[in-house]
């Protein structure tokens, strides 16, 4: 019997341990999608006890707990932080097969030097050795992302975001790691939001513009795309939960926009109309800006009403779509092309029945002598587990190129999840370890080390240009 998260942890084989262990345990970090707070980087944010910075904003522990049965109180609520703790202990106990099983071990190894596994009873020593690590500094945002290796995080930001704290990180010459924005516009592409004429009124402020019409919400955002670039950006995202594609002329796409904007609702299909001219539109901005462009789909948000009302969105309420996405991704990427608008592009659907369809999509728009123009993104969200990672890895090596993939995401609100990458790794390295000792491809060191170097991090900085030469 093995013994749990030795040193070759998921490592299946003498070539995978190799290749994990010379090639790409040491590689570097670059975090490319993230929801990490560019304030509490820039503040150095700290914390006063483990459950504040192990359990705070964690929506996958927060799901965990609800179903083992822990009360709302001591997951979202104003129970103690001792009794947030004691209760996740008592809940990841019960939690074999789950992938939060191993990483909030490997944070505890990784960060806190605790190698005892965490149940009910030893809880208590564990909170008290974790929380005298905390006391003793060198403990904050910056630090935990240096430990880290991390050399690039990118955050996700409104355009209507003043950007003030990425501005003053890139000022200071202290914090060895790029700190980007990234361009996230999904309230403007929402006109039946009860709030979307309060925003468009507040991006109209962030760059000294009245927005009244669409042609001047046009200017005001590639306004803004030229501020993010100057600040750094080099990637959008757009949350794309339900994709759609239903063509308008820029008169049609004018009067929906006049009839949101005075808080009257558009019907489904002048919606359609009015998000399809937009994206193409953004697209042309965004290539011309030479951003890459993630187009994130299929979740379901805010499925529960009553928890919804009670504790607001990104709380643990979300699951996996089911809307159909290659018909109208396909066409949106036509009309991009068509437009000249198709920048570098990297699709993720939340639903994995989607991910050999989109494999096979994103081959019809390779081309232009660019690396890796078009990317079959990480495994992503409720599919980074052991299993979504491999099934994810092992479709695009199957109908693409695996060696230009750019690798994985971290897409979290916590400075403790850049083990994620880890585990990441140890996969990856398991699955091209397996292929070598099959007889499937060559065992050739300087090739094979090069591969899993590429695919930890050289790709995603060169992909999306983060080298600190090219800006």
């Amino acid at each position: 019997m093995k013994e749990f998260m030795d040193e070759n942890f998921l490592l299946e084989g003498d070539t995978a341990r190799h290749l994990y262990h010379a090639y790409a345990k040491a590689m570097p970090i670059a975090d490319y999608h993230c929801h990490l707070s560019p304030k509490e980087i820039y503040e150095n944010q700290t914390w006063n006890n483990l459950s504040e910075v192990w359990l705070g904003g964690d929506h996958y522990k927060w799901r965990a707990m609800r179903a083992y049965g822990i009360e709302e109180a001591f997951i979202t609520g104003d129970g103690d932080a001792y009794g947030k703790f004691l209760a996740f202990a008592e809940t990841l106990s019960a939690a074999i097969g789950n992938p939060l099983y191993h990483w909030s071990h490997m944070e505890l190894r990784r960060y806190f030097g605790i190698t005892e596994v965490l149940n009910k009873q030893n809880a208590p020593v564990i909170w008290e050795k974790a929380n005298a690590i905390l006391r003793q500094g060198g403990f904050g945002a910056r630090d935990l992302i240096v430990k880290s290796r991390v050399t690039v995080v990118c955050t996700t930001d409104d355009p209507a975001d003043s950007l003030e704290y990425h501005l003053l990180l890139k000022q200071d010459s202290s914090f060895p790691v790029q700190v980007l924005p990234s361009f996230r516009p999904d309230q403007a592409l929402a006109p039946n939001r009860d709030s979307f004429a309060g925003y468009i009124a507040r991006l109209g402020q962030s760059c000294g513009r009245d927005i009244r019409d669409y042609r001047t919400l046009l200017a005001a955002l590639e306004e803004r795309v030229q501020f993010f670039s100057q600040a750094g950006c080099r990637v959008c995202d757009h949350g794309l939960d339900e994709v759609v594609y239903a063509e308008a002329s820029v008169e049609e796409v004018s009067a929906i926009f006049a009839k949101a904007l005075q808080g009257s609702r558009v019907s489904a299909e002048e919606e359609r109309q009015y998000k399809t001219h937009l994206l193409i539109e953004l697209g042309k901005m965004y290539k011309a800006a030479d951003w890459a462009v993630q187009y994130h789909m299929n979740a379901s948000r805010n499925n529960n009403g009553v928890m919804f009302e009670r504790i607001g969105p990104d709380t643990g309420y979300d699951a996996m779509g089911d809307s159909p996405v290659v018909k109208p991704l396909s066409r949106l990427l036509d009309a991009l092309e068509r437009q000249g608008g198709l920048s570098r592009t990297i699709v993720y659907s939340l639903n994995p029945n989607d991910t050999p369809a989109l494999a096979t999509l994103i081959g019809a728009f390779q081309g232009g002598g660019i690396p890796g123009r078009m990317q079959l993104g990480a495994a992503w969200w409720f599919n980074d587990t052991k299993e979504g990672m491999l099934r994810q890895m092992k479709t695009l090596a199957e109908s693409g190129i695996f060696g230009r993939f750019v690798g994985m995401l971290t897409d979290s609100r916590s400075f403790l999840s850049y083990t994620r990458h880890e585990y990441f790794r140890r996969i990856l390295c398991s699955l091209i370890g397996r292929w070598v000792d099959n007889g499937e491809f060559p065992d050739g060191e300087e090739q094979l080390g090069a591969l899993v170097q590429d695919i930890c991090y050289n790709n995603a900085m060169n992909y999306f240009g983060f080298w600190p030469n090219e800006g």
